[in-house]
């Protein structure tokens, strides 16, 4: 019985999907995935006509290599390839932060800014942009 209740929970866990979220302040309504991607690699710094804040978790955060991962198309190598190159171009990546906790408090506050953490942790003073689940 002891066997059968371990396997169930074992599979019952792998069914259950983590959900994130992409979420701006709530003067951004829409943005597309296209154009998120172009705000957090710095190829765009507007949304129609709206100043852009891209905000990420520090770079080790399994949030973050989600997001990297499901929206970016890229791995932390390929990032940190990129960053470096950019780097030299006189470009700088979006801040990090630690937590959702601090990437929620500094959307809310700060206009135009966009961030992502987990779904949730959303709540209704946040645009939701986007939604993933793995």
């Amino acid at each position: 019985m002891k066997k059968f209740i371990l396997i169930y929970l074992i599979s019952h866990s792998l069914l259950i999907a983590n959900e994130y979220a992409i979420v701006a302040n709530k003067s951004i309504h829409e943005a597309s995935l296209g154009q998120i991607k172009a705000l957090f690699l710095k190829k765009s710094s507007y949304i129609k006509n709206k100043k852009v804040v891209p905000v990420n978790l520090s770079s080790r955060n399994p949030i973050r290599i989600h997001f990297e991962k499901h929206i970016l198309h890229m791995s932390f190598n390929r990032l940190k390839s990129y960053w470096t190159k950019q780097h030299y171009l006189g470009h700088r990546p979006p801040i990090s932060m630690k937590s959702q906790k601090s990437i929620k408090t500094f959307i809310k506050k700060v206009d135009g800014s966009i961030g992502y953490m987990e779904l949730k942790n959303v709540d209704d003073e946040l645009s939701i942009l986007y939604k993933w689940s793995e």
